[in-house]
């Protein structure tokens, strides 16, 4: 842990703030206690993954799929889809999380802190890359890209011209010209997500969080603080979570699809049309569940929320394991969230 009035990165700052000793990724009470997720919205997310695993191991001819949850929180989505599954349904679950395995959870699902290297099947990461801690920089008054430097207070300064490999990126990426305008240097997310991607031998690896595009970048960043299910601004010293929006189309891989939440969640079955009134009338339990389910649906698929999560669906195909991208290591697993009250 670095000292209170000291200064660093952001990316410094954020892993012990996050992961360090007492961090708030590390806390008892875990993401659900600060903000809600897709996992915690409705029981239907975790069925459509369910239903997504199925898929995945019918298209490939898996006989013992794996379902690899990437920053498993306390397990909720794991146990959700264990519930979900066809009675009998092979499959060896996995939560990749820091945080130590609470009590009570399945027996069938294998704790860890990394991904399990050569399996076959789905590896799922919801909202796990905005919670990789990035470096942020900020164009000085010549256009000038420099690092943004922060105590544990989180008062910054303007330190040194960005360089190296994360000058590349920025170039290539996110390219900052105008005075003031900010960006959060993305690369050690390509690095994460390259290498939980490589340990899979084959079948499909998924990343869902909030996200942009090269041409559409925000152009003062995303960075930002959540606390008990409301934003505040961004401290690292260990009280509120640090979080920013992921650059997705940085992160893919070849053969890679982006795809929106809304469209997704329909595709696996997820569908917020409201029952035929006739149905209250004929059976009126079956309509009350009809509407439940419909109104679950449209807050999964919402927008202004939940709905406006972009899912990044990386195929690998038997044998073909993508190529990882090279560079020092990047964070390890957490849960992220969307934080909502």
């Amino acid at each position: 842990m670095y000292e209170t009035d000291q200064q660093v990165g952001w990316r410094e700052a954020a892993q012990a703030a996050l992961y360090g000793p007492g961090g708030f990724y590390l806390r008892p009470e875990g993401p659900a206690g600060h903000f809600r997720t897709s996992v915690h919205a409705s029981p239907r997310f975790a069925a459509a993954i369910a239903r997504l695993l199925v898929t995945t191991a019918g298209s490939m001819s898996l006989d013992e799929p794996a379902l690899v949850d990437v920053g498993a929180g306390r397990g909720e989505l794991l146990t959700g889809v264990l519930a979900a599954l066809p009675p009998g349904f092979p499959v060896r679950a996995y939560a990749v999380e820091r945080a130590a395995r609470p009590a009570g959870l399945d027996p069938r699902i294998e704790w860890t802190d990394t991904p399990p290297a050569r399996v076959r099947g789905l590896l799922f990461a919801n909202e796990w890359l905005d919670n990789v801690p990035v470096d942020v920089a900020e164009a000085d008054a010549d256009g000038v890209a420099r690092q943004v430097m922060v105590d544990r207070a989180g008062e910054e300064r303007l330190g040194e011209p960005v360089t190296g490999a994360d000058a590349e990126w920025l170039a290539r990426w996110w390219p900052l010209t105008e005075p003031g305008t900010r960006a959060e240097i993305g690369r050690p997310r390509d690095l994460a997500w390259a290498r939980a991607v490589s340990t899979l031998d084959a079948g499909l690896a998924v990343a869902v969080d909030y996200a942009h595009t090269r041409d559409s970048r925000p152009p003062f960043g995303t960075l930002t603080g959540f606390r008990g299910g409301r934003e505040v601004r961004p401290v690292p010293d260990g009280s509120c979570d640090i979080t920013a929006h992921v650059a997705l189309d940085a992160c893919a891989l070849p053969g890679a699809e982006l795809i929106g939440q809304r469209e997704a969640l329909r595709g696996l079955g997820v569908s917020a049309q409201r029952p035929p009134l006739s149905l209250a009338s004929s059976d009126p339990a079956a309509y009350v569940r009809a509407l439940a389910a419909a109104g679950e649906a449209a807050e999964l698929t919402a927008r202004g929320g939940l709905g406006d999560f972009t899912w990044l669906m990386q195929p690998i195909e038997p044998d073909r394991p993508p190529r990882v991208a090279p560079g020092p290591g990047a964070a390890g697993p957490a849960r992220g969230g969307h934080r909502q009250a």
